[in-house]
């Protein structure tokens, strides 16, 4: 290994001894060549002019898209009806019953606590309007996904051929493809419902295909030695051994779908995320706040239901599915019958009074004047001036061709020429999009925020792997900070921190650190016991055990992390765009704000090519080869 290391070196040097001074006595400018770049503004202008000339006459709008949007429509109002005549009581009971039938009494109290809260926020009739779209969205997302991942995980050709597109359904920003979306759908729940499958998917087709593609060989060559053919082998062997991964990829799909609430009603979604958004353009915290605990509510509750599934229930015979059901339409009668299906209007807390007080209290007293350490402000004013603004200078500073040697050299050094290849192939497309200078801005801000998440992260992500104590501490306040929508908090950043570059930073640390701690906990959790053990037995203190045992064995996980926190931090590159991160986000949100399909859509692409770029400088072949690569 280290062999092969100094030989990448040695070659890296002297490819570089060639290229350098070539590349420099014809490209000496540090930007990209206009003669390499291809302009597709008119393009898109007119695919963007054709679409709303014809959206209501042509036949693949009138007999194609328009009854998908009927019957997205019609699916989610039927959702939504049957939530409603079934009452607080009856969802409320229902959403208990189903908790206590896969994991016991404990997580049926907190679900029926879950949506009482919801009640009592004022938020039940929003409640139901986001279930009623987020359970189509969700069976949809489930559905495609599941389609998708049995096509990747029974052929290593569509496998490889779907990579690069679930890739880029994950990695393209929210924000980019809501703009054609709405194009063809127009403003409302369809359009709505699509983007979120469009990004809820991805998670249940890499699962569906990795646990395919991990069933063990010994029981597959067992029923095939009982005659079975290929269908039974994947009815009766196949999907029953890849039951935790399918249940994992709806859990990671619940979440990615609530993820997308607060995005989706800026195209009509409504519900919660309507409320949200509502709230947060006048700049009203609180109700926002009563808005968002509503979706982190439902998110946590589906998370451990579907996480208790997925473990085979802890009270699986406590009550059966018959009963649940006869029980709720005996509640959704009671209450039909006394006329109480609608929340109680004096059952209601009004928290959003208390929570601006609060945030107004820290803008006063923590923004700045703050005794010895500084207020928030002078931490951001340093922090862009002391990290980001080196960073982004350096990178606008290097000639266009050394990012690109660069990048290669990283690439090849971690994986091989072709991941090499890619990565400059992905860092070339954005100078070919015209984007390079913007694009530089956004990679700056990625690497700083993607540093300070993998600091604070891997610090944590240690502590909770070594203490249970912590880790029953942290797993709460994860769960609040994945689930709660990123509008929400960027008021608080915002308030805190100012408007720039900083609080952008803030904002997608905040969103992308629990998936870090998690993965670097379980990474150093997961590693052998007896390894352990042997290191403890010759005398080694528990420090040693970290740094000589745990983090090696547990490199691969925490090279996930890495990866897991680049893609996060990518995904909230709009949201800072809209604090005054500028660079690629803003032209996304741009974008979308005026209908102009070529600033959001090429931004978009750039932003897909710098994580691609990420990804396979991050990432090591190894691992993309044991996926089935």
């Amino acid at each position: 290994m280290r062999n092969r290391a100094a030989a990448k070196l040695l070659a890296l040097a002297a490819v570089a001894a060639v290229l350098v001074p070539l590349a420099n006595s014809h490209w000496g400018s540090n930007t990209w060549p206009h003669t390499l770049t291809v302009d597709l503004s008119h393009p898109l202008a007119t695919a963007s002019n054709w679409v709303i000339d014809n959206r209501d006459t042509h036949p693949l709008f009138l007999y194609g898209f328009g009854y998908v949007s009927n019957a997205v429509v019609l699916a989610v109002r039927a959702v939504y009806l049957t939530l409603l005549a079934a009452g607080w009581t009856g969802v409320t009971a229902f959403g208990a019953l189903v908790a206590w039938r896969v994991a016991g009494v404990r997580l049926a109290a907190g679900t029926a606590i879950a949506f009482l809260t919801c009640g009592a926020l004022g938020m039940w009739v929003p409640t139901m309007q986001t279930l009623a779209l987020m359970v189509v969205a969700v069976l949809t997302s489930v559905a495609v996904g599941a389609l998708l991942g049995l096509a990747a995980g029974l052929s290593d050709r569509l496998d490889r051929a779907l990579r690069p597109v679930l890739d880029t359904m994950q990695v393209l920003p929210a924000f980019a493809y809501l703009l054609p979306v709405v194009l063809v759908f127009g403003i409302g729940v369809p359009a709505a419902v699509l983007a979120t499958v469009v990004y809820a998917a991805p998670p249940m087709a890499r699962l569906t295909a990795l646990g395919l593609r991990g069933a063990d060989p010994e029981v597959l060559e067992a029923v095939e030695s009982l005659g079975a053919t290929a269908r039974q082998r994947l009815l009766t062997a196949r999907i029953p051994l890849a039951r935790k991964e399918l249940l994992l990829g709806l859990n990671q799909t619940i979440m990615m779908a609530l993820s997308m609430a607060v995005i989706a009603s800026v195209i009509g979604a409504g519900g919660l995320g309507d409320r949200v958004y509502q709230a947060l353009a006048s700049v009203d915290v609180g109700a926002a706040l009563a808005a968002g605990i509503p979706i982190v509510l439902l998110a946590v509750v589906l998370d451990r239901v579907t996480a208790a599934a997925g473990e085979g229930g802890a009270q699986p015979r406590t009550i059966g599915w018959p009963y649940v059901l006869a029980i709720t339409v005996a509640v959704a009668l009671a209450t039909r019958l006394l006329g109480t299906l609608d929340w109680p209007s004096g059952w209601t807390l009004h928290i959003a009074e208390p929570v601006n007080r609060a945030v107004d209290w820290m803008t006063a007293h923590l923004y700045s004047g703050v005794p010895v350490v500084g207020g928030t402000a002078d931490w951001a004013g340093h922090f862009t001036t002391w990290i980001l603004d080196p960073v982004r200078g350096g990178l606008q500073w290097l000639p266009w061709w050394s990012v690109l040697l660069l990048v290669a050299a990283l690439a090849w050094l971690i994986g091989t020429w072709r991941t090499a290849l890619t990565a400059v192939l992905a860092m070339a497309a954005i100078g070919v999009l015209g984007v390079w200078e913007p694009s530089l801005d956004t990679l700056s801000q990625v690497l700083a925020a993607v540093a300070v998440t993998l600091v604070l992260g891997f610090a944590a992500g240690v502590a909770a792997a070594r203490s249970d104590r912590v880790e029953r501490a942290l797993r709460p306040v994860l769960d609040v900070c994945q689930t709660m929508p990123q509008f929400v908090y960027l008021i608080p950043v915002v308030a805190l921190f100012g408007v720039g570059r900083a609080p952008a930073v803030a904002a997608a640390v905040v969103y992308a650190l629990p998936a870090v701690v998690r993965i670097t906990a379980q990474g150093l959790r997961q590693v052998d016991p007896a390894a352990l053990e042997s290191a403890r037995s010759l005398g080694a203190t528990g420090r040693q055990q970290l740094w000589q045992i745990q983090l090696p064995l547990a490199r691969r996980s925490l090279l996930l992390a890495a990866n897991q926190g680049v893609v996060l931090v990518l995904a909230v590159v709009i949201i800072g765009g809209l604090v005054g991160g500028g660079a690629l986000g803003y032209d996304v949100a741009f974008g979308l704000a005026q209908g102009d399909l070529a600033t959001g859509l090429v931004a978009g692409a750039a932003i897909v090519c710098l994580g691609l770029m990420l990804d396979r400088v991050t990432q090591p072949t190894e691992r993309r080869a044991r996926k089935g690569a």
